[in-house]
């Protein structure tokens, strides 16, 4: 799709005009799904020109009324709440729709500069600056792929015994040793002062001298 010109309200009067800002008039990709429902309108549309005849308003738009004449930016405006209250959704401005399709190609993996392409900022700082907001679960994915890029040490454990086999050291049935009253209970602590989780290479230091 190619943006060529705007229109602009003053007042109630509405006149054609180039776009704000070179960037401005640029060139869209749109998804298949979106070059179907136009072309179905197209159709409809040409429908429309043939039943009119040569009471058909040409101006060339896509969006008309159904005699070719141009819709007012006030009345698609009007009929855009009209719908939203008819199905029940939050009451959104018409222009809001355009921050929600920039957040949602930047959840699909657009980058800024794709993003600013797209709306025809004239500088990446507007974009940054007004289209940066996540919807959750592409936050949650880009935190998840950053922490994936972070190398980690993974502990050393031992080899669990198979189901049904007794652990090394003990037999079927057996319970555990009685701890002497005073002394930390396994798990919490091990012989000679060391902690339960301290690695295997350890050296356990001398009671008596403190020396290792």
């Amino acid at each position: 799709m190619t943006v060529a010109k705007q229109l602009v309200v003053d007042g109630w009067e509405v006149y054609e005009d180039d776009p704000k800002t070179d960037a401005g008039a640029r060139t869209i990709a749109l998804d298949s799904d979106t070059v179907q429902a136009l072309r179905r309108h197209r159709a409809q549309q040409d429908k429309d020109r043939e039943e009119w005849g040569s009471a058909w308003v040409e101006t060339g738009r896509v969006f008309t009324k159904e005699n070719g004449e141009i819709l007012h930016p006030a009345n698609v405006t009007r009929r855009f709440i009209e719908l939203y209250e008819e199905i029940g959704l939050p009451p959104i401005r018409l222009h809001d729709l355009r921050h929600g399709a920039a957040t949602l190609a930047h959840a699909a993996g657009a980058d800024l500069k794709d993003i600013q392409e797209m709306l025809g900022h004239s500088s990446i700082t507007i974009t940054a600056d007004t289209y940066t907001s996540l919807l959750p679960e592409a936050d949650l994915a880009i935190a998840e792929a950053a922490a994936r890029l972070v190398p980690r040490a993974r502990p050393d454990f031992k080899e669990a015994a198979p189901e049904g086999e007794p652990e090394p050291g003990k037999s079927e049935g057996s319970s555990p040793e009685p701890v002497p009253d005073g002394a930390e209970r396994s798990g919490e602590r091990l012989g000679h002062g060391v902690p339960a989780h301290a690695p295997l290479t350890q050296t356990a230091p001398d009671e008596e001298s403190g020396a290792e």
